[in-house]
């Protein structure tokens, strides 16, 4: 009998159970997911007190980003939509087993072919990273990992249908595409109202991006551009890592 290793992702508030031959919880992943709920979080209008109400998750793996988005963000309500049937399951069980269940759903679905009920506030995702790359032996890697019939530009075009007029989305991109991502989303007039140039390290080259954006600028804003390291000279977590999770991390 084949049998299937499984990691165990111990975090402060939740679990998250991962098929090795699937998805991997990845420390980029963990620092994008405490990035974009801290912003959600911050662009609550408190002079109004209300709250991002609807979020979608564009393919949610394990739901990590989910996750993290239901903990900061405690009025919020979540899909979660995954393709790959393997990553679905874990995530419906990583969701069951946590105090989030009530308010995040996990949805087995093509994006592609989804009909999305309503306007959300925010439309975050991880999305393929390698459309123009080599593709493994693994199918289940290819459709975590390589665009599987879903491109960046068609996922401009779901995040443009599907996002209210004042809501935000949030990406988490490859550097080396980054003068390409630009491009397209310039062509696809969405505004990048933040940018955050991520290293491994201070002497590490940028290695992703994560991008927050708009479907219109408003007024003469400009993008703030802003960048982190996850480890410092020492082999440390850095401040500003530590900041973004420490409300998530067991041993930070």
């Amino acid at each position: 009998m084949l049998k299937i290793r499984v990691n165990v992702f111990q975090f402060k508030q939740f679990v998250i159970h991962q098929d090795l031959c699937a998805m991997k919880v990845t420390t980029d992943a963990c620092l994008f997911g405490g990035w974009l709920a801290k912003e959600i979080q911050n662009s609550i209008p408190i002079t109004i007190g209300t709250h991002i109400q609807n979020i979608v998750d564009i393919g949610t793996g394990t739901g990590l980003l989910a996750l993290m988005c239901a903990q900061k963000n405690p009025s919020s309500n979540i899909d979660a939509i995954e393709i790959e049937e393997g990553a679905f399951k874990q995530a419906t069980e990583n969701v069951a087993n946590s105090q989030f269940s009530k308010r995040i759903k996990i949805i087995h679905e093509d994006v592609k072919r989804f009909f999305f009920p309503k306007k959300y506030d925010c439309i975050i995702s991880n999305p393929p990273f390698y459309e123009k790359e080599i593709r493994s032996g693994n199918e289940r890697k290819n459709i975590a990992h390589h665009h599987s019939g879903l491109l960046f530009e068609e996922l401009l075009d779901i995040i443009k249908r599907n996002l209210s007029l004042i809501g935000s989305f949030y990406l988490l991109l490859p550097f080396k595409r980054n003068e390409e991502i630009r491009k397209i989303l310039l062509k696809k007039d969405l505004f990048v109202s933040k940018i955050v140039f991520t290293k491994q390290s201070p002497v590490h080259s940028y290695f992703r991006i994560m991008i927050e954006g708009k479907l219109n600028r408003e007024g003469n804003a400009e993008t703030i551009i802003e960048e982190i390291s996850i480890w410092d000279d020492q082999q440390q977590y850095t401040k500003e890592f530590k900041e973004l999770l420490k409300d998530y991390y067991l041993y930070l």
